[in-house]
């Protein structure tokens, strides 16, 4: 099932429940974190958590969760870009939740929490409270604020101090890239466009709090919480089977097959073009377009959002947003300008102090790119000794 019909189906399912607004939760009453599984697309790829309210005296079984954004507000993919979409507290059936992961063939996973009565309630008025037009919207981060680091805060803030966290469970804390990294292939389209828009401030150790941003690990912390003394989870147990598929990758629709092809496409050209004394300036215009665009993005992401994990970013070094206009110099003007060569330079110079970033892990770069660079520098090169003869090569 696709995206766009899981919203509308949550939503619609949520539309028909009719919720009162003051509720009290009896003693047969329950309170659960449902986690949920990856999926395919990359909007999935993290997982899910929310919240499952339970009591079969008052006749109810319903979801609360973080992960709610509408597609329509004027503006929609601008606001996501700059780092400005709200996301809101969305509420609908179990029934429902339950049957889109299915369709998914995403595994659903839940942790019955070991609360009394009265600290249910004082979190089912909480989410209740929070579930009201004005107090539901909230301003989306991927790393600080979106539905599985509600869940702990929530939690945090309720209970106080008869809520303890142990965090020995993460023996060796990740970096926030390490921590994205678990959910994705690393030869995949996604995870390359990932590593080329999040900058080094990603690139440091995640406290074991913030491991939580990740469904997965509020999972993991929950059964290494305890509350006054005693274990925080009572009962665990899989809704949802994840059935067992086999998803053959394609290689040569990867990133990594693509970029090995450039890499020996652009050494083949370059020894064809040093050997005749020719200059393809198609090549060329193809670098210096494709580095040009990919640095006007990472500037854009660095310098002009308020997404915090895009910033810093050293991509910036080799992808330069001013090749865009020496693409366009370098197709059209047969004399090329009087300072390319200082300008190859100081590209050569940003394609060594990335390997150097890379090696001090200062900013971990995707090691698919590794093949580009190469391709850049080795292009670079022969343009440097072309240009220093006062001819003008043949261009093709």
């Amino acid at each position: 099932m696709k995206f766009k019909k899981i919203v509308f189906l949550l939503f619609l399912s949520f539309s028909a429940l009719g919720f009162a607004q003051e509720m009290l939760l009896s003693p047969l009453s329950k309170i659960s974190l449902l986690t949920v599984g990856t999926g395919d697309d990359l909007y999935s790829k993290f997982g899910h958590s929310a919240f499952r309210i339970q009591d079969p005296t008052i006749g109810v079984d319903r979801i609360y969760d973080y992960g709610g954004f509408d597609f329509d507000p004027p503006g929609f993919y601008v606001k996501f870009a700059r780092g400005k979409l709200n996301f809101k507290m969305s509420g609908y059936k179990t029934t429902s939740f339950i049957e889109a992961y299915k369709q998914e063939n995403r595994w659903v996973k839940e942790q019955t929490l070991n609360l009394s009565q009265v600290e249910r309630n004082e979190i089912f008025d909480f989410l209740q409270n929070n579930y009201r037009e004005e107090n539901r919207m909230y301003l989306y981060d991927f790393l600080f604020d979106n539905c599985a680091t509600k869940i702990p805060e929530i939690l945090k803030n309720d209970l106080g101090d008869k809520l303890k966290f142990d965090y020995s469970h993460i023996e060796e804390p990740f970096t926030f890239r390490q921590l994205i990294h678990q959910s994705l292939d690393e030869n995949a389209w996604a995870t390359f466009g990932i590593d080329l828009a999040l900058g080094s401030i990603i690139d440091r150790k995640a406290t074991p709090w913030e491991h939580q941003f990740l469904p997965k690990y509020v999972s993991k912390q929950m059964p290494n919480t305890t509350i006054n003394g005693e274990a925080f989870v009572t009962k665990e147990e899989m809704l949802v089977e994840e059935k067992p598929m086999d998803n053959k990758v394609v290689f040569f629709l990867t990133p990594l097959f693509w970029l090995i092809l450039t890499m020996i496409s652009v050494v083949a050209i370059t020894y064809l073009d040093h050997k005749k004394k020719k200059r393809s300036r198609w090549l060329d215009f193809s670098l210096f377009l494709i580095t040009g665009a990919a640095g006007l993005l990472i500037f854009f992401l660095w310098f002009m959002t308020d997404h915090v994990f895009t910033k810093a970013n050293f991509n910036l070094l080799w992808a330069f947003p001013l090749n865009l206009v020496l693409a366009f110099i370098l197709m059209k003007s047969k004399t090329p300008p009087a300072w390319i060569k200082e300008y190859l330079w100081v590209l050569l110079a940003g394609i060594f102090i990335t390997g150097v970033l890379w090696i001090f892990k200062i900013q971990i770069f995707s090691p698919l790119i590794i093949f580009f660079l190469v391709a850049l520098a080795i292009r670079y090169l022969f343009l440097l000794q072309t240009f220093k003869h006062s001819k003008s090569p043949t261009i093709i």
